[in-house]
């Protein structure tokens, strides 16, 4: 289950819980971001954030520290770092570095969305964080190269096409 914060904070927890009691991934995007209560925070198994929302969630303006506190209340944070990537950190296990696909933007409108949907899809589909990721970046760059939302979404095919 993925959820953003443009939902209630009250909906976004209650479905947290209900997908934790039914042995259902739950992955939020923290965006728009805001700290979050921890009954909220420990029943997310995915948090997704870019620099910014790591530093509102935790609390704090060092993103070393913001990660460090995030990865003690989540057991994985997908950190999006835009042209630079983004970096997969697991509780117990070696930071994942995604490097970004290399595009001229145009529009960045749809870009975090499509990141989180195609990698919430992927790792629905079994996928691995490295081979998610990849994907979702995969997508997330086709997406900035269109103007507009939904229109700039790409189809699974275009994604597949352009992965490396």
């Amino acid at each position: 289950m993925l959820a953003q914060l443009e939902t209630p904070l009250e909906t976004v927890t209650a479905a947290a819980h209900l997908a934790r009691d039914h042995g259902v991934p739950f992955l939020l995007n923290a965006a728009p971001s805001r700290p979050l209560p921890d009954q909220l925070l420990a029943a997310v198994d995915v948090l997704i954030v870019n620099e910014h929302e790591a530093r509102d969630v935790a609390g704090t303006d060092d993103l070393d520290e913001a990660l460090e506190r995030l990865g003690g209340e989540v057991e994985t944070v997908v950190l999006t770092l835009g042209a630079s990537g983004s970096r997969i950190v697991t509780r117990g296990e070696e930071p994942l570095e995604i490097p970004a696909v290399c595009v001229d933007a145009v529009d960045t409108t749809a870009a975090g969305d499509t990141y989180c949907g195609v990698l919430a899809a992927a790792l629905a589909r079994g996928a691995g964080y490295e081979e998610a990721a990849t994907e979702a970046a995969a997508a997330s760059a086709l997406t900035v190269t269109r103007p507009g939302a939904q229109d700039s979404i790409p189809t699974r095919d275009e994604v597949r096409a352009a992965l490396p």
